[in-house]
């Protein structure tokens, strides 16, 4: 049975907590929940607190990124304790973004999924290749290769989020065959490393998602939802995605 649909919306390094709450209460006045897919906003640190008290109910979020590290001298870190306690319920580890820009390796994600799950944490665990590895054909290869590396004894309770890098913020999408043919892929390695307990893990697709293209994405048997980047910033765009997967 196909897992139900996750709509991840990372809102990456935009919105005030004014601006978050003022989002908030939009979506809370607008939104029509539709059956068997769910609406998590993936939102600064610092918005969190205004999702929670504004969101409207069944609306999850999380954060953005977490420390490896549980507490101590670790400055400028957000820890899992830290997200929970906000009501977070989910957290994205390995963004391609913080793989390029802060050089964090599939050990490191690993380490940070390990401490979300350790205090109930969803990690949203990312994985994906550049534009030269697709274009070599190397593309399921490097990505499973990704996969097994952020997965290092991180147990089953985890969203997958194939990320074509090529694709994130250029307008460029890989194909509804493109997302499935990667998906499929993750499936199996899923499976071959969790048993049935993988039967049940979301694998998303993430790359420059809007509403005239969600349906087809999440239409394949193997996706089962997405990350969205610039889409999740205004509230019309969103409510459009949640209207296409009716």
């Amino acid at each position: 049975m196909k897992p139900g649909t996750l709509l991840a919306l990372n809102w990456k390094m935009n919105k005030t907590p004014t601006e978050a709450r003022a989002w908030a209460e939009e979506l809370k006045e607008k939104y029509a929940p539709a059956e068997g897919v769910e609406l998590a906003v993936m939102a600064p640190a610092l918005d969190l607190s205004a999702l929670a008290a504004n969101l409207p109910a069944g609306v999850a979020f999380g954060g953005q990124d977490v420390s490896a590290h549980e507490s101590g001298a670790y400055t400028g870190e957000i820890s899992a304790g830290m997200l929970k306690d906000t009501g977070a319920t989910y957290v994205v580890v390995g963004h391609s973004e913080r793989r390029e820009y802060h050089g964090e390796t599939d050990a490191v994600v690993a380490a940070k999924a390990r401490q979300a799950q350790a205090y109930g944490l969803t990690p949203i665990v990312c994985v994906g290749e550049g534009l030269e590895v697709r274009e070599k054909g190397e593309h399921v290869a490097y990505t499973l290769k990704q996969l097994e590396g952020s997965l290092e004894n991180v147990g089953p309770d985890v969203v997958i989020a194939y990320e074509p890098v090529w694709a994130i913020g250029t307008g460029k999408t890989a194909t509804a065959d493109d997302a499935e043919e990667l998906a499929a892929a993750i499936r199996d390695a899923l499976t071959e490393r969790y048993g049935h307990n993988a039967d049940g893990i979301r694998v998303l697709y993430g790359g420059s998602v809007k509403p005239e293209n969600i349906a087809q994405l999440c239409g394949k048997a193997n996706v089962n939802g997405a990350l969205v980047g610039g889409a999740s910033l205004k509230v019309t765009d969103v409510l459009g995605m949640n209207e296409a997967l009716r």
